[in-house]
């Protein structure tokens, strides 16, 4: 069987160009039409784009520019130091450095060596980074030790910037005194606030170009530098500062006290030369601060005087020849009715002279003095001795105290003022009125920060006088006696020193009334006596222990402090009565 014969293709015929669809003229020309109208919108759309960023948006990329690579540093001036009288420091700023990173740049698998030198968590440091700024802080005030163990970690996006840690090397003892700052070293209290303006200085400024990397590269214009802040010298000797607090603290515990505070004045010039309080604060330790730790007692307290103003009372009357310091008064039988009102002695002294008055400490005498007195007389000479007007300190919460107007008193209340009952006054404020007795009746304001020039001597005739030399020279008889055998000061005696001071023990307020088996008790004296160099003012606040007696609580702390500062001033010792045994 043989095949069908295979069929012949038939020969190939292309077919035109023109009669392809895709390439028909007419497709090709309307699809060239379309891409140029494209292309020529785009170029429009972008030549208008340009045009508005150029013309009307230009300010405002201009800034944005300049915001991302030109930057204005604000340089940081240093803080001025506190001294001291002698220049020993209270106060300083040690440089320190502020960790800052930028997030994008951060390895996040590599934070662990970077926690621990921060002594951050891992936790926080995440929580910190997770942030859409450029630069985050990380933390302030890293010492210079770890800050280059940070940098030889080598980590890409960490940058360091100097900055400064105030540091006060007596920590608590002068606290009060020197105060502290914020963390932005701004002062907040004591002389850093008082004195922050010549303290603080002035910063200077750097305008600078940064790379896309935030890489410094170079100045736009010559840096202006910082002025560092002046140094402030204050009238306080860190020794006797020292010395002041350390034997406060041991009152407060032998007493089981509620607070106490100690006033150290240069008797001739009214010069602080210490100011403590406790309980106190560390300032370097802002945790652990607390209120009532901060209150600056000696300054800002303010109570009844009690018989530590009777001195006062007294030099009023020698004054105003009332009395004389060998004048007799009748105290028995050891009460005296003024109205309906009693006044009451320890004891029955009988019948006493004005000096006998103020070695006993004698209510009544002092009551029956004030009343020889008019009320103008007396209210005007508490006036003149500083009571009722703040203290020219630059402290803020200076406590003026309170001296009502004489035309209200009754004559109950003349009678208390005579023994410290009536008025209130603070512990510097008492310092302040004996300096009266110590310079022959001339009051010497208090100063602590000393003047531009730096010197720390108060200007020619810068003191009051408010009595008589006859006067201040009794008195200082008088106040020798209390501290001997037969006063209430006995307590207060210096080994190798001749002293004189007046105890004080003055009820406690509660309520309208006055409060039971709560009292402060007070002493304030002269050392030594027969040419003073200080005055010493002390002040218990609730004593707890078997005795609250001015003489037996605060005379010992009197004590101590005057007989320590005699000893680091030089003052060669003075021939004393002994004490009785």
């Amino acid at each position: 069987m043989t095949a069908p014969p295979r069929k012949r293709p038939a020969p190939y015929s292309p077919r035109p160009l023109a009669s392809t669809v895709l390439l028909a003229p007419r497709w090709h020309t309307k699809r060239s039409a379309f891409v140029m109208t494209a292309i020529t919108l785009a170029f429009v759309g972008l030549a208008a784009r340009a045009g508005w960023v150029q013309i009307a948006e230009h300010e405002f990329h201009v800034a944005q520019g300049e915001k991302r690579h030109k930057q204005m540093l604000a340089l940081e001036a240093k803080r001025g130091d506190i001294v001291d009288r002698h220049g020993a420091l209270l106060a300083v700023s040690l440089t320190t450095y502020e960790i800052w990173a930028e997030p994008s740049r951060i390895d996040r698998a590599a934070l662990a060596p970077l926690s621990d030198l921060l002594a951050l968590s891992l936790t926080q440091l995440h929580e910190r980074l997770d942030s859409t700024r450029l630069n985050v802080l990380l933390k302030r005030h890293v010492d210079t030790q770890t800050a280059s163990r940070i940098a030889g970690l080598g980590m890409p996006g960490i940058t360091q910037a100097p900055s400064s840690k105030r540091f006060y090397p007596e920590g608590e003892s002068a606290a009060h005194v020197v105060g502290l700052t914020d963390i932005d070293d701004v002062g907040q209290e004591g002389v850093e606030l008082a004195a922050n303006a010549q303290l603080a200085g002035q910063p200077g400024e750097r305008e600078i170009i940064r790379d896309r990397l935030g890489r410094m590269v170079s100045d736009l214009r010559p840096l202006v530098p910082a002025r560092p802040g002046k140094t402030v010298r204050l009238t306080i000797d860190r020794r006797i500062q020292q010395l002041a607090f350390a034997q406060l603290k041991l009152a407060l515990e032998r007493h089981r006290a509620h607070a106490g505070s100690a006033v150290v004045l240069d008797a001739a010039t009214g010069e602080i030369l210490a100011l403590a309080n406790a309980p106190s604060f560390d300032p370097n330790a802002r945790a652990a601060l607390t209120p009532r730790a901060m209150r600056n007692r000696a300054v800002v307290d303010t109570f009844e005087p009690g018989s530590t103003i009777k001195p006062l009372a007294i030099a009023t009357a020698l004054d105003a020849g009332s009395v004389g310091p060998d004048t007799l008064i009748d105290t028995a039988p050891g009460r005296y009715r003024i109205g309906a009102n009693t006044i009451h002695d320890t004891s029955n002294h009988g019948t006493i002279s004005v000096a006998q008055a103020l070695a006993t400490s004698s209510n009544i005498a002092l009551a029956k003095i004030a009343l020889t007195l008019p009320p103008e007389t007396l209210w005007t000479a508490y006036h003149r001795y500083g009571l009722g007007l703040p203290p020219s300190l630059p402290f803020p919460g200076v406590a003026a105290g309170r001296l009502r107007p004489w035309q209200r008193w009754r004559p109950v209340e003349q009678a208390t003022m005579g023994y410290g009952y009536g008025l209130s006054t603070s512990l510097l404020q008492m310092a302040q009125a004996y300096t009266a007795v110590a310079g022959d009746g001339t009051l010497q304001p208090v100063v602590l920060i000393a003047q531009d020039d730096g010197a720390i001597e108060p200007p020619i005739d810068a003191g009051v006088r408010v009595m008589s030399k006859r006067t201040a020279a009794s008195l200082r008889t008088m106040l020798e006696a209390a501290t001997l055998a037969g006063g209430t000061g006995r307590a207060a005696h210096v080994e190798g020193y001749r002293v004189g001071g007046k105890t004080g023990t003055a009820w406690k307020h509660a309520g309208t009334g006055y409060a039971k088996n709560r009292y402060r008790s007070l002493f304030v004296g002269l050392a030594p006596i027969d040419a003073p160099k200080l005055v010493v003012a002390v002040m218990i606040d609730e004593p707890s222990g078997p005795s609250y007696y001015g003489g037996a609580v605060a005379g010992p702390v009197f004590a101590a402090v005057a007989g320590g500062a005699l000893q680091l001033l030089g003052v060669p010792p003075s021939p004393q009565p002994a004490p009785d045994a």
